[in-house]
């Protein structure tokens, strides 16, 4: 079996062949650091996670590298309403992306570079482009000529002509042609700078990923990836600049992960129908708000509802409570006298058909275009199986430690670890004291909330004279 994967440039599903065989060169757009990172950017950066860790599962060597965009129009804009310095406004951000990124089980890229640690090679760049007579300089600023590209629009499958139709037309416009875009910005008055060939200014927006591309990646890559918003402009513009400079095709396979929409509609911070990863993380268990971000193919849209994140904590509650049954079974197996423990599955016993059929199963969903809403089937299938076998079969030790390693390996490879038995003690006393607070505050509707978030997960509450006890589902 190989992997198959949609390219957004070609609209077709491609096998995988890498530049250097067994290796993969990554890159994510990553996010500008100017507040928190809200759901639908979770769902991106989980999406594309999880794809890191299957192509080190199937043995690649995977070089991943996700930016910080740490200089833009809104970083400034924030800074100025909170009175504080725009590179100290990104630092902390940046820290507050590691820490909710963290919770999510969303491991750091092999390299985060930031925009501000590369304006020596963006200059560069932008010199060679000027140079070879793909861009040009006009009062500080510079552009680049989208008509000394053919090819653009190939990614976006849009002409020239269709895009100067979408433009405004502004008599004051210093470009030569509506679709040319910033490489440079001259800088305005209370603006950070840096001083360039062209004067004092700084980089514009898509610059930065071809340069981070060139510096850490080389040339070309494997993989870009981003939301399917930012096909147009930005990823057509990095193709436009990119291939412009080397004179080859810059990455073999576009991927673009669909919308998050909040209660059927789209997410929208003027509108109010948006929610910050944080907030959520406050209330809702990481693990399963990740599992929920992978219950749907990375490229279909998913409609965020209380009731669906609840449901995907119910899911994960029952793949919890296999791998506790299991641990019952095992530990009732010690205990006796006359077994002998052997960890692994062994030639002819129960398990060694039954964890291949479902591993069989999770990786042809998973070659198929990363497709983490079968790839979740298949384990379901798996658990239905596995307690089948619990209840009507006598499983030696080798079967039930096979069936249990398989279950925990298949989750690791979507990032959603074990929930091990002290982690989970430590969570529950700290919800449950959460509870007597609000109840002790009279705040009835977060005591509910709380008693329905550990009931979700599989975990009863009793309340009694001596106090809250709490035991799981049966």
């Amino acid at each position: 079996m190989s992997i198959v994967l949609y390219n957004s440039m070609s609209g077709e599903k491609e096998p995988l062949q890498t530049i250097e065989p067994g290796k993969v060169r990554f890159y994510a757009c990553g996010p500008t650091v100017y507040h928190y990172f809200h759901l639908g950017n979770a769902r991106m950066f989980v999406a594309f996670d999880t794809i890191r860790r299957y192509l080190e599962y199937r043995g690649y060597d995977v070089r991943f590298v996700q930016n910080f965009t740490d200089v833009d129009d809104r970083i400034i804009q924030r800074a100025n309403e909170l009175g504080v310095n725009p590179r100290e406004l990104a630092k902390q951000n940046i820290a507050d992306y590691f820490a909710d990124a963290e919770a999510l089980f969303i491991r750091p890229a092999t390299v985060h570079p930031r925009v501000t640690e590369c304006i020596p090679e963006i200059i560069r760049f932008i010199e060679d482009l000027i140079r070879d007579g793909h861009a040009y300089e006009r009062n500080g600023s510079v552009y680049f000529d989208t008509s000394s590209f053919p090819e653009y629009g190939k990614l976006s499958h849009q002409s020239p002509d269709d895009m100067r139709a979408g433009y405004r037309i502004d008599i004051q416009d210093e470009k030569d042609d509506p679709t040319d875009f910033a490489l440079w910005k001259a800088a305005k008055p209370g603006e950070e700078f840096w001083q360039s060939p062209w004067g004092v200014g700084r980089p514009g927006w898509h610059i930065e990923c071809s340069v981070m591309n060139l510096l850490y990646l080389g040339e070309q890559i494997d993989i870009h990836a981003g939301g399917r918003d930012l096909i147009f402009p930005h990823h057509e513009n990095e193709i436009a600049q990119s291939e412009a400079h080397s004179g080859k095709v810059f990455a073999r396979y576009w991927l673009h992960n669909g919308t998050l929409n909040i209660n059927g509609e789209k997410m929208s911070k003027s509108t109010g129908n948006f929610i910050m990863t944080r907030d959520l993380l406050a209330r809702r268990d990481g693990r399963s708000v990740r599992f929920f971000l992978l219950s749907a193919h990375y490229r279909h849209p998913l409609n965020y509802t209380e009731e669906a994140l609840t449901q995907a904590e119910q899911g994960l509650g029952r793949i919890d409570r296999l791998l506790r049954s299991i641990d019952h079974h095992l530990a009732a197996l010690t205990e006796r006298a006359d077994v002998v423990p052997v960890t692994g599955a062994l030639p002819g016993t129960t398990a060694t058909g039954d964890c291949a059929k479902i591993r069989t199963a999770f990786v042809a969903a998973m070659d198929d275009d990363f497709n983490t809403a079968d790839a979740i089937s298949a384990i379901f299938d798996g658990v239905r199986l596995i307690n089948t076998r619990l209840e009507s079969e006598r499983l030696t030790m080798a079967d039930l430690e096979a069936y249990r390693n398989l279950i925990v390996e298949l989750l690791d490879v979507l990032g959603i670890p074990e929930q091990h038995a002290a982690q989970l003690e430590a969570e529950v006393e700290a919800l449950i004291q959460e509870r007597q607070s609000a109840r002790a505050r009279r705040d009835f509707a977060r005591a509910d909330e709380i008693r329905d978030i550990l009931k979700h997960r599989g975990i009863i509450l009793e309340d009694t004279p001596q106090g809250t006890r709490w035991s799981f589902e049966s």
